[in-house]
């Protein structure tokens, strides 16, 4: 990412809450039970799915894999918001800027490649149940999740590497992190090209993956419709009743986020609407999988009984 040497920006300034200084304490505290419930939950979640036998199959693997890309994504960034919530000059220098920016987009960009994953795991569970331990055995399901790991993280990088911006000052981010779309718009040269690389990116991270999800639903869907009991549609449609929900909504806010012209965004709504898929979906997974799936409900009971 070059600079100009004249007029080089070293450090940025997050405006994060500070344009609403009256909201500043709900906020902090808002963020915080976010946080809190974000470690709380997903580390639950990753400690039920080792200990409890009953999990240790591909469904589970991914959903701890889930669960740890959760709590990675909201400690990249929920910390720093708290820490800037009240800070006078919330500033960033350049290397933590990039870094910040490149982790959570190594991590958000995994997380769009798992849920995909994930739906197949549930399609090849619906459609052929008699084969699905041969197919989803154990070293597939590894290579599935490190292929969605090394897939983000290469996608990653060329985006980063591609970035070539020139900065004439401006360094004011009206984001709570550093976020590559609202770092573009400080740019003072030529951004067709980043910007363009974006979509291209977000094709391949976003859209085709959401694409699949579909077309995986569609699929199921058939499978389900050819269950001739009526208790047997509904515990299939059960197991994927979570993960669509999840689905919905990362992919629905990160779409609305990345996957429209620059020209037609709005500051304000962007960085509220990166605070929804970035802090609450987090948060909101372990929920939504712990209320709706009768096994870690289980396991949850089993450890209870333990403790008591």
């Amino acid at each position: 990412m070059a600079m100009d040497n004249a007029t080089a920006v070293f450090e940025f300034l997050l405006i994060g809450i500070s344009n609403y200084p009256e909201w500043r304490g709900t906020f902090f505290t808002l963020v915080l039970i976010t946080y809190l419930s974000t470690l709380l939950g997903n580390g639950l979640i990753i400690f039920l799915i080792h200990s409890d036998p009953h999990l240790h199959t591909p469904m589970y693997l991914f959903l701890s894999n889930l669960s740890f890309l959760d709590l990675c994504y909201g400690t990249a960034s929920m910390p720093q918001a708290l820490v800037h919530c009240f800070s006078i000059h919330p500033y960033l220098s350049y290397p933590q800027c990039l870094t910040q920016m490149s982790v959570s987009l190594a991590l958000a960009t995994a997380e769009c490649f798992l849920l995909a994953v994930m739906a197949y795991d549930r399609v090849v569970a619906i459609s052929n149940p008699l084969r699905y331990s041969a197919v989803m055995n154990g070293p597939v399901c590894i290579w599935l999740a490190a292929t969605s790991w090394g897939a983000s993280f290469v996608l990653t990088a060329m985006l980063i590497l591609s970035l070539r911006l020139h900065f004439c000052g401006a360094n004011v981010i009206n984001h709570f992190v550093c976020e590559i779309i609202s770092l573009i718009k400080l740019a003072c040269s030529d951004t067709s090209l980043n910007e363009l690389m974006i979509l291209t990116t977000g094709v391949f991270t976003l859209l085709l993956p959401f694409g699949f999800v579909l077309l995986s639903y569609v699929r199921i869907a058939a499978a389900v419709l050819r269950i001739r009991s009526a208790q047997g549609r509904l515990k299939a449609f059960s197991t994927c009743g979570s993960h669509l929900t999840v689905v919905t909504i990362f992919y629905g806010a990160a779409i609305s986020m990345y996957m429209k012209p620059q020209s037609k965004s709005s500051p304000d709504q962007d960085k509220f609407i990166s605070v929804f898929y970035g802090a609450l979906t987090p948060m909101l997974n372990p929920l939504i999988y712990s209320l709706r799936n009768k096994d870690v409900k289980g396991a949850i009971r089993k450890v209870m009984m333990k403790g008591a």
